[in-house]
């Protein structure tokens, strides 16, 4: 993959900060490695690829803290669409770190909320702050519940009015249940738009027969290391996403 990238024109951070697209609508796909490799080769001509000091492929950790009875999981397990995850994302190169407010509505829209931090605990006041003002949850309710792991690929459109993120080599470990899964064969592509503008990627996709499929990493990795949960709603999905990566 870090051959086909070195052919990408890139991108900096500072050359990305008008399309941050913290108010957006979001489609994820999910594909194998070798369909990937396929999909960057078509796309070489319409991308930007983010580049940070020479680094193009990137490593990234996030924990996500739900309440003690799970009620995001279950809010998402329940089909409702206004719903929240506050998650804490590490971006290893850099090691910077943000707390993380994600809420979507029933428009299908995403906001993100985030403020830089330095740890992960929710003991300060700043954070107690920020939580108040943006989640709809008692702070005092809140316990460490997922921790994933994988490898970055940030696309932007010559147009920059849209963001395509690759996820590769995901991997979940449950602090409440000790229990590790690794998803290395999948692939999860998240296109990120503000509205519904043309995509280049999306007939990019249709060709290579990817369609839309639903992938929280949240709430799939919950569903797979935590057998407390009702995952009734997943158990279909989780099907389906075993199948393709069998397809690698």
């Amino acid at each position: 993959m870090n051959d086909i990238l070195a052919h990408y024109d890139p991108i900096t951070l500072e050359e990305m900060s008008s399309i941050r697209l913290m108010n957006r609508i979001d489609t994820k796909f999910v594909t194998t490695m070798p369909v990937l490799m396929q999909l960057l080769e078509m796309a070489r001509d319409a991308y930007w690829v983010q580049d940070i000091n020479g680094e193009r492929n990137m490593r990234y950790e996030t924990s996500y803290y739900d309440t003690d009875d799970f009620d995001m999981f279950r809010v998402h397990q329940n089909g409702h669409t206004n719903r929240q995850k506050l998650r804490f994302r590490t971006y290893v190169s850099s090691q910077l770190q943000f707390m993380e407010v994600k809420t979507k509505n029933n428009h299908g829209r995403t906001k993100k909320k985030r403020m830089k931090v330095t740890d992960m605990s929710l003991d300060d006041e700043e954070k107690r702050a920020f939580i108040a003002t943006h989640l709809h949850y008692d702070i005092q309710s809140l316990i460490p519940s997922l921790d994933n792991s994988f490898d970055r690929v940030t696309l932007v459109n010559k147009a920059k009015t849209e963001r395509l993120t690759i996820d590769t080599h995901l991997s979940f470990h449950n602090p409440v249940t000790g229990v590790d899964k690794m998803m290395h064969p999948l692939v999860i592509v998240e296109l990120k738009r503000d509205g519904l503008c043309y995509s280049p990627v999306l007939a990019m996709l249709r060709q290579l027969r990817v369609f839309p499929h639903g992938f929280s990493k949240y709430c799939i990795g919950s569903a797979l290391t935590n057998n407390q949960l009702r995952v009734n709603r997943f158990k279909r999905k989780i099907i389906e996403i075993n199948k393709i990566a069998q397809r690698n």
